[in-house]
């Protein structure tokens, strides 16, 4: 599954970030990133950390990513989410270890509806 999701996602552009409520990563190709979970986005100079239940309007280098490339993507052991992208930034979401009841971390849908989706405890579906 690891490799299924860098076939996916590896080279698509960012074409729109959006957040209400949750984090909304639009790619060429009709494929979606949301998030749902708290996540962090690495640059060359900075870590930042974001909060999407807070509602804030995608600024600075969240907002920056626009335009950029997905160099690989891929999921951690305990199914946590990285993108890596052009110009050294990273983006990474923890898995979420809620248990039942939570929504999970984050998912990735095409046009015909979902491809992968981190479930709730660290698992992945596909």
């Amino acid at each position: 599954m690891v490799h299924e999701i860098g076939s996916v996602l590896t080279g698509r552009r960012v074409e729109a970030v959006t957040a209400t409520g949750r984090l909304t990563v639009a790619l060429s190709g009709g494929v979606v990133v949301t998030v749902e979970n708290d996540f962090r986005l690495r640059t060359a100079a900075d870590v930042e950390h974001f909060y999407p239940g807070l509602t804030l309007p995608p600024s600075g280098a969240l907002a920056a990513l626009v335009g950029a490339r997905i160099d690989s993507a891929s999921v951690t052991r305990s199914g946590g989410l990285e993108l890596a992208l052009d110009r050294g930034r990273t983006l990474s979401v923890p898995p979420d270890t809620a248990g039942p009841g939570s929504t999970g971390a984050w998912r990735v849908s095409g046009p015909q509806g979902p491809l992968f989706t981190a479930e709730p405890g660290g698992y992945l579906a596909v």
